[in-house]
C-alpha cells in the first residue's frame, strides 16, 4: 500500500476518484481525463494521473505555465497527453474533468499567487460546450474555481466523490487490517 509523500501524491483520494469515475462514466479505460487549475502543487493529480494511465487515458493537462504538470510526473506517462492554458479549446473532448484550487499556501511568493488567481471558472454558461455525460470531479474545499451555479447540474459530481471517500477508504482499511467475524 502506498501511503503517499506528503506534498506530492494523494493515493487514498486517487482510489475514491476512481471508484467514482467509474460510477459516473460507468468504465475507466480510454478516457479522456482534463486536469485543470494547480496541476504544478496540486497531489490530487499527480497520484490520478499515473493511476489513470493504466487505463488507456488521453491527458489535457490545463493549466496556467507557472503551475503546469511535472516533468517527473509527464515524464512517466506511457499515454497520450497534451498541455493547454485555455480550457475552451478542449472542454469538448473530455469525458472527465478534474478541477483542482489554486492553493494560495503552496506558493512561496504571493506575488506568483495573485499571478494566476482565479484563473479558471467553471460556470453554467461554459458548460453548455460540454459532452451531456462530462463529469466535473474536484478534490474540495472549492474556492471560486466552480461557481456554485453548476453544483445542481448533471455534471457536478464532485459532492458524491466525497462522499465515496468513506467507504472507499473504509475498504481499503478492511482489505489492510481484516475484518473478523
Amino acid at each position: 500500500i502506498n501511503g503517499g509523500d506528503g506534498a506530492g501524491q494523494h493515493p487514498t483520494q486517487t482510489l475514491l476518484d476512481l471508484f467514482t469515475i467509474k460510477e459516473e462514466i460507468g468504465k475507466l479505460e480510454g478516457l479522456n481525463v482534463g486536469m485543470l487549475g494547480d496541476l504544478r502543487y496540486g497531489r490530487t493529480v499527480h497520484s490520478l494521473s499515473q493511476a489513470l494511465d493504466c487505463f488507456k487515458t488521453k491527458f489535457f493537462f490545463i493549466s496556467p505555465k507557472s503551475l503546469k504538470m511535472p516533468e517527473h510526473v509527464t515524464d512517466e506517462l506511457e499515454n497520450d497527453w497534451s498541455t493547454h492554458e485555455n480550457l475552451d479549446n478542449v472542454l469538448g473532448k473530455l469525458d472527465v474533468l478534474y478541477v483542482t484550487r489554486i492553493q494560495k499556501e503552496r506558493f512561496p511568493d504571493i506575488e506568483d499567487y495573485k499571478k494566476v488567481a482565479g484563473a479558471y471558472r467553471i460556470n453554467t454558461e461554459l458548460l453548455q460546450h460540454a459532452k451531456s455525460k462530462m463529469r466535473i470531479l474536484h478534490p474540495l474545499p472549492r474556492v471560486d474555481e466552480i461557481s456554485p451555479d453548476v453544483d445542481e447540474t448533471k455534471h457536478a459530481a464532485y459532492f458524491r466523490q466525497a462522499f465515496n471517500g468513506v467507504p472507499v477508504r473504509m475498504a481499503l482499511l478492511e482489505q489492510l487490517i481484516g475484518v473478523r467475524k
